[in-house]
């Protein structure tokens, strides 16, 4: 009889980039949850170690790094060789359009180029340079896994009516980056076949407080009737890292309660 694959990751380490935000301390909870250890990495060192200190188990790093910089790149990747393994890089930072840059979540005309460059260079170029550059500890595994974070909006164009009456926007840096993410996705999982397997995720709108109007047309325009949370995501990241889905790669999951399927 064969062994049935489950979603343990004991023994294994996971890397989560953006690991101290909303999204990213659920992810890598899960992560943790299944046995993970499991290296957090966000901007802010304190905030690392808060949620490095949260997870389930033990021997969690916090590694506090600007991934749009070369160096904090290259700190990420030094703190991982330092422990000599990598089975799960989960891709999950992503530009938020806080960091001073004007021109982002802003009307079409008013959108900058900076804004638009720097969106790119989280969402897209980090997550590039850090599975090149930890992909041969991911082969050493020998059941490596990439899990990149894409979205709706990298699968779909917006639906600007949404945002009609509030101050939300929808960054175009936003749609190509996830998109491209998505592609990405494909590409990572033929050139680095068949040692690593790469996969995405898709989230559909997560529930933050957003303007009760634009929260009413989501709804109105998903089967399933709701906004998602940050706990929806906990079982397609364990199933992708894991060997649950050993013989899935180069997909993008949709996570959107039904939202891509109309």
């Amino acid at each position: 009889m064969t062994t049935a694959p489950t979603t343990s990751l004991s023994g294994r380490t996971a890397v989560v980039t953006g690991g101290a935000g909303p999204l990213g301390r659920v992810l890598a909870d899960a992560l943790a949850t299944e046995g993970a250890r499991v290296v957090v990495v966000d901007l802010d060192d304190a905030a690392c170690a808060d949620a490095a200190d949260s997870l389930s188990g033990s021997g969690h790093v916090p590694v506090g790094a600007n991934l749009l910089e070369p160096e904090g790149l290259s700190r990420v990747v030094e703190s991982v060789h330092d422990l000599g393994a990598c089975d799960v890089l989960v891709n999950n930072a992503a530009f938020t359009g806080t960091s001073g840059v004007p021109g982002y979540a802003v009307p079409f005309d008013e959108q900058t180029d900076d804004a638009f460059a720097m969106a790119l260079a989280l969402n897209l170029t980090a997550p590039f340079s850090l599975t090149r550059r930890l992909a041969p500890l991911l082969r050493a595994s020998g059941h490596g896994s990439v899990v990149n974070v894409s979205s709706i909006y990298g699968l779909v164009g917006p639906n600007m009516g949404l945002y009609a009456g509030t101050r939300m926007g929808n960054p175009a840096a936003y749609a190509a980056s996830k998109g491209g993410i998505a592609q990405l996705t494909r590409y990572l999982s033929t050139v680095l076949a068949p040692d690593v397997r790469v996969n995405a995720f898709a989230p559909g709108g997560i529930a933050r407080g957003q303007d009760d109007a634009f929260v009413e047309r989501y709804e109105r325009l998903t089967p399933l009737g709701r906004m998602g949370t940050e706990d929806d995501f906990r079982g397609v990241v364990t199933w992708l890292a894991s060997d649950a889905s050993a013989y899935v790669t180069g997909q993008v999951v949709a996570v959107d309660g039904g939202w891509t399927a109309w």
